[in-house]
């Protein structure tokens, strides 16, 4: 059965000086989202964006804001992140007291919700939240920091989320997204959505193609990218 597939930059490798110039061309090169990796340099050890970098994106775009929370506590910042314009929120389940309520919380504020998998984080915590998950994220690398290599054992992972994705949509038949973020490039993305991935999160592979002055940096990339995903 085909699948709809996502490409979603992370503009955690975008350059920060142009980032509404940077989110406008990724778009008219051919991307579906727009993806947000924010870190509080408490749960991961990295600092990165807030509310207000979502706030300044969102009048530049139509395109779907993909915010991934690696911040503990979570509840704190999820009203803001809605209001500020964010589509799709997803946390981990470690930053969470009670993740059935942050799951509501996050659908209280109008946005679709997702948990997050680190590489060793076990799946069983999205075994009794299925039917308010509208996503789940497996990381394929260790957070904290964007350009890491993707780990193979992520490829196991995924076939066994899709496993559990495709018995709840038979039983219920509803769609649930499953994302992938680090690593992903030209040369994986096939083996990826193989896996069971359809949407998938380009950072340094994306953002770092071409040169900073040509607007259409980002054309090759992400056609090779389809293209990619066309052979699946």
């Amino acid at each position: 059965m085909s699948r709809a597939f996502k490409i979603a930059p992370s503009i955690l490798s975008a350059n920060f000086a142009k980032l509404g110039e940077e989110v406008s061309n990724v778009i008219a090169s051919g991307a579906d989202w727009i993806h947000f990796d924010v870190m509080d340099n408490h749960y991961v050890p990295n600092l990165t964006i807030g509310p207000l970098v979502c706030e300044a994106i969102r009048p530049v775009t139509d395109a779907v804001i993909d915010v991934h929370l690696m911040v503990k506590p979570v509840d704190r910042l999820i009203p803001d992140f809605a209001k500020a314009g964010a589509n799709v929120i997803t946390f981990h389940p470690e930053a969470s007291d009670h993740i059935d309520r942050t799951l509501a919380l996050i659908h209280d504020c109008g946005c679709q919700a997702g948990l997050v998998f680190n590489p060793a984080t076990p799946l069983q915590y999205m075994d009794y939240v299925m039917d308010k998950l509208d996503i789940v994220l497996l990381m394929s690398v260790n957070p904290g920091f964007g350009g890491q290599a993707f780990l193979p054992i992520t490829l196991d992972k995924l076939r066994g989320v899709r496993c559990r994705l495709d018995m709840y949509k038979k039983k219920t038949g509803r769609d649930i997204l499953l994302e992938v973020d680090g690593g992903v490039k030209v040369d994986n993305i096939a083996d990826i959505a193989r896996a069971g991935a359809d949407t998938f999160v380009a950072g340094s592979a994306v953002f770092g193609a071409g040169k900073d002055t040509d607007a259409h940096r980002y054309d090759s990339v992400i056609s090779a990218l389809r293209a990619q995903l066309a052979a699946v």
